[in-house]
């Protein structure tokens, strides 16, 4: 006799039904669909546009009743992304569903942390719009950031690349532009490898500290397009400039990010935050792992961690391995990377101690010969 426990299933029709749509949605030889079958452990039969989703797993409880559900949600939501564009059809690659499947496993822990503590959720559905579409964030940990960067003056995001920190606060300076919110976005990141001593490279300012800001460009052109960047750079509408150059400024009605804010030092982390005027937002990213800064000096987003993490007029955001939204293998890199540091910090005070052993031994051999 079967355990009926062991067969449980979720049926769902997708509409409108769309077989260009459809396509996109399931990719090529249903790559899309089978990827999702692995991650998840199911098996997903499809008769045109009806799927049936079942799990593998022979010891089924009751709680893969909402797996199967938050699954179907995710297809769908999938197959709504796929939405023509100016009668273009939206491709839905690989990339796509591994951010979406991350995004699910995100909300299905964050679900059952909930329910094991009886808890009322803490995430807000915020969602940034731009002229080029509308940008979600992943996770519980970038809603709770983005929601915090709207609601603060000064807010910080902490974590390891590929977290989403510079994306989404780009993301809020394009919205507070385009809303007329702030009237100019500043963007500056600390030029370490060249200590900042940008008069000898050649070119103007911003070709002197281009290469320290590309990931910044490279979010604004995915956001307003490269023509719409350059003539608000050629309007100063959107500045760019090394820490160095922001001394005696006083910066109102504007968005200023300070990128890789970990390789400042604590005095330029404290002038940074002094310069923030009237009608102005920061946002300070950073991964206190990734300090290119001399051993001899202290990192200024550690020291400011520190110093005002219990100022409630400010926001600290966290992130890990797991709210990375790159290629899955980038987060498994950075936790092998994590668990190396931790055994290696285990090594370094093993070391240290016996050292101090092995000086007391000496230094006892020492009084025993004086006497």
């Amino acid at each position: 006799m079967s355990n009926p426990m062991s067969e449980l299933s979720e049926t769902f029709t997708l509409e409108p039904q769309d077989n260009a749509r459809l396509q996109a949605l399931c990719g090529a030889f249903d790559e899309n669909i089978q990827l999702i079958e692995k991650e998840f452990f199911l098996d997903i039969a499809r008769r045109n546009f009806t799927f049936t989703l079942k799990s593998k797993d022979p010891n089924s409880k009751s709680h893969h009743a909402k797996l199967l559900n938050k699954v179907a949600a995710l297809i769908q939501t999938l197959y709504l992304e796929t939405a023509p564009v100016r009668g273009v059809v939206k491709e839905i690659d690989l990339s796509d569903v591994h951010l979406a499947i991350q995004e699910n496993r995100m909300l299905l822990q964050q679900d059952s942390e909930q329910a094991e503590q009886n808890a009322v959720p803490k995430v807000y559905q915020t969602t940034i719009k731009t002229k080029r579409g509308l940008i979600k964030p992943r996770g519980a940990n970038q809603i709770q950031y983005l929601h915090n960067i709207l609601r603060y003056d000064i807010s910080f995001g902490i974590g390891p690349a590929g977290t989403g920190k510079t994306f989404l606060a780009v993301a809020a300076a394009v919205e507070a532009l385009e809303r007329q919110e702030v009237r100019r976005i500043l963007l500056t990141r600390p030029a370490v490898e060249a200590g900042e001593k940008l008069g000898f490279l050649p070119g103007d300012l911003g070709q002197k500290i281009e290469p320290y800001l590309r990931p910044l460009y490279d979010a604004l052109f995915e956001m307003l397009g490269f023509e719409k960047v350059q003539k608000l750079m050629e309007r100063n509408v959107i500045e760019i400039a090394p820490l160095a150059y922001m001394r005696g400024r006083t910066l109102n009605d504007s968005f200023i990010i300070l990128d890789e804010s970990q390789n400042t030092t604590t005095e330029q982390m404290k002038m940074f935050l002094t310069r923030i005027g009237f009608n102005s937002k920061a946002v300070i990213t950073g991964d206190i792992t990734q300090i290119d800064l001399p051993r001899s000096q202290k990192s200024g987003l550690r020291h400011a961690i520190e110093v005002l993490e219990n100022v409630p007029e400010l926001s600290f955001n966290y992130f890990d391995s797991k709210d990375i939204v790159r290629h899955p293998v980038v987060a498994k890199v950075v936790q092998a990377y994590d668990k190396w540091d931790e055994q290696e910090e285990i090594r370094r005070k093993e070391r240290a101690l016996q050292r101090q052993q092995e000086q007391a031994k000496q230094q006892a051999l020492e009084r025993e010969e004086t006497e």
